[in-house]
């Protein structure tokens, strides 16, 4: 007997067309919310490790050296791919893993061109911290380096311009502060990035991971007909957050972001934890990362704090100290109520896990430290 088959419609199995028309619309709409000048938007379909690893590849397809700054993870993965494309890569890793890096140090290493190119990641979802892109653009641009930047996470929760003083190559994520789909993301691109790029040697004549195909595929034609035929549903996605994003304003969402991260470092500090970045305008405004008192296992934390409190907290990367937790406010817990509950959550789960079964942390100073803080810095709205 063949099983009857349920009839019901949903919109999610046969979404609206989207046209080429509303398509490059979305893209023009993406670079004006960045301040874009003189950069092209190609919407790149795939979650954003995808577009990172096409700029990798063919800026190494260009054969030149690139200074490329690795914080996290991600940056060494993109240094792997430019090799792979065919760059001299140069690795610039911070003294401490999972800080900032320094200025100065960057500085020095760009002293010791020529280069490319320079690259490096923004905000680093990982440990907790950013890293002091205007002063690197300024740097770079000063000694006539080019910039590729890895934004996937911070656009959105930090500032970000795509103006005369912005990098030549940025990739974007949709999913993160911006509050859209995964399965987009997007390469902004200037005159100067173009010229970085290079179809590696031995590449076929058409690849997935190709920006330059996008180039030729679509920013070089009528566009009348959208390449790669990105998944319909993201599309509308990514249109509706970038909606949002335009009603409330990017610089008031990056000040949103910035509210919070600032309520929940103040939070930590209140509960006696110690944080992981100690300066503010080191710190990212996608998540706050403190270190666990001695004695208390992380994994029990994390268990804890899901189980018993319905939150699911982070860690860092391998590289990262393994008492480093994460409070996330990304997209929509950039929000009064999502933080302060995570905050709860972790202090909760601290207190469950100690070993002696004594307190160890002052929930109350933690969260009135939490909502003076929200107070001070929105009025104590949202």
């Amino acid at each position: 007997m063949v099983a009857q088959r349920d009839a019901s419609w949903s919109p999610l199995l046969d979404p609206a067309a989207f046209s080429a028309a509303r398509y490059d619309r979305l893209g023009h709409r993406i670079g004006a919310l960045l301040g874009s000048t003189h950069h092209d938007i190609a919407l790149v379909p795939g979650e954003a490790v995808v577009a990172l690893e096409a700029v990798a590849r063919e800026l190494g397809g260009g054969g030149g050296r690139v200074l490329n700054v690795a914080t996290s993870v991600y940056g060494h993965l993109f240094g792997q791919w430019l090799a792979a494309g065919g760059a001299t890569v140069t690795t610039l890793t911070p003294s401490v893993p999972g800080q900032p890096i320094p200025l100065a140090e960057v500085t020095d290493a760009l002293d010791n061109g020529p280069w490319a190119a320079i690259a490096l990641v923004h905000g680093e979802a990982a440990s907790g911290i950013v890293n002091p892109l205007a002063e690197i653009l300024a740097a770079a641009r000063s000694r006539g380096v080019p910039t590729v930047v890895d934004a996937v996470a911070s656009v959105g929760a930090e500032p970000v311009l795509l103006g005369d003083e912005g990098p030549d190559i940025l990739v974007i994520g949709a999913q993160k502060a911006l509050g859209g789909p995964s399965g987009l993301a997007v390469a902004a691109v200037s005159e100067t990035g173009w010229g970085l790029l290079a179809r590696p040697a031995g590449a076929p004549s058409f690849s997935s991971l190709s920006l330059l195909d996008l180039k030729r595929d679509w920013l070089d034609t009528d566009r009348t007909a959208i390449p790669l035929t990105p998944i319909t549903h993201d599309l509308w996605a990514l249109e509706a957050a970038v909606a949002d994003v335009e009603d409330e304003g990017l610089g008031m969402r990056v000040a949103r972001h910035r509210a919070v991260a600032r309520a929940v470092r103040a939070g930590l500090a209140g509960l006696g934890l110690r944080l992981w970045v100690d300066e503010e305008e080191r710190s990212s405004g996608l998540t706050t990362a403190a270190l666990l008192p001695d004695g208390v296992d992380r994994s029990t934390v994390l268990a804890l704090a899901r189980d018993r409190f319905g939150v699911v907290l982070g860690t860092g990367s391998s590289e990262v100290d393994p008492r480093l937790v994460k409070i996330s406010h990304t997209g929509p817990r950039a929000a009064f109520v999502p933080a302060a509950g995570a905050l709860a959550a972790l202090a909760g789960a601290i207190e469950l896990a100690s070993a002696s079964g004594s307190p160890r942390l002052d929930l109350g100073a933690g969260m009135a430290a939490f909502t003076a803080s929200w107070i001070a810095s929105t009025g104590g709205a949202g």
